[in-house]
């Protein structure tokens, strides 16, 4: 009688295999924490956070300017008055102005001389009198170029009047004893000038200004003629626009 064979199964080809498992779930515990992590934190936004830019400041849209400044005025003619003719001295005097901007190159500007102009009347025999005038005017002026250009030149058209005062005759002259009398001139106003900008708020102005008109002179109350000085004043001044 045969004995009977027991069968012993082969597990050889199985440790591969758990082998392999093994491996597997070993990477997925350690992959898990980091996973888990990760789902916690989010993600990663890795759009920039926006970068304030610097504001700079400009001249453009600043719609009030103001100026301080001196002018030295010289008549262009020489009038003659109850037939002789005269001559009137130029002088020196502060001035000022205010202007609106009604765009970046369109203005309309007031100005005047802070104080009184002294001129003294000479004739062809010396000193003859002297007299006071002080002008003031209203003209639109065109700035060319940017509001933030260093240079910018200008032109303008406008109005003036110039009061006279303190008519005095010279004691020893032509018109020695006589009393003197000079209405207010009027006439149009032609002004070219430049800006230099220093900053967007302040900047430098050289102009010149022709005040063209005249006034009835009169002596003892009659009507003499007319003095039609049209000076030319040069100015220059510091202004400010805000």
């Amino acid at each position: 009688m045969n004995p009977i064979a027991t069968v012993t199964p082969s597990t050889s080809h199985l440790f591969p295999a758990l082998r392999t498992t093994s491996i597997a779930l070993a990477g997925a515990l350690v992959l898990l924490p980091a996973a888990a992590l990760a789902q916690d934190v989010g993600p990663t936004d890795t759009s920039a956070a926006p970068t304030e830019q610097p504001t700079t400041e400009s001249a453009s849209g600043k719609r009030f300017a103001v100026v301080g400044g001196y002018a030295l005025a010289e008549p262009t003619r020489n009038p003659q008055i109850d037939g002789s003719r005269v001559q009137a001295d130029g002088d020196g005097v502060a001035t000022l102005s205010a202007s609106y901007y009604v765009t970046d190159n369109i203005a309309v500007e007031a100005w005047g001389a802070a104080d009184k102009l002294g001129h003294r009347v000479n004739t062809a025999n010396g000193k003859a009198g002297s007299v006071n005038s002080q002008p003031y005017a209203v003209s639109g002026q065109y700035h060319f170029r940017d509001a933030d250009s260093t240079v910018r030149p200008f032109v303008g058209l406008g109005y003036y009047e110039s009061n006279y005062d303190n008519e005095n005759a010279a004691p020893t002259g032509d018109l020695a004893g006589r009393r003197i009398g000079v209405e207010t001139a009027k006439g149009a106003m032609a002004t070219a000038g430049v800006d230099l900008n220093f900053t967007p708020t302040w900047f430098a102005r050289a102009d010149m200004r022709y005040l063209h008109g005249g006034s009835d002179v009169k002596l003892d109350g009659a009507n003499v003629g007319e003095a039609k000085l049209e000076p030319v004043m040069l100015g220059v001044g510091i202004g400010a626009r805000f």
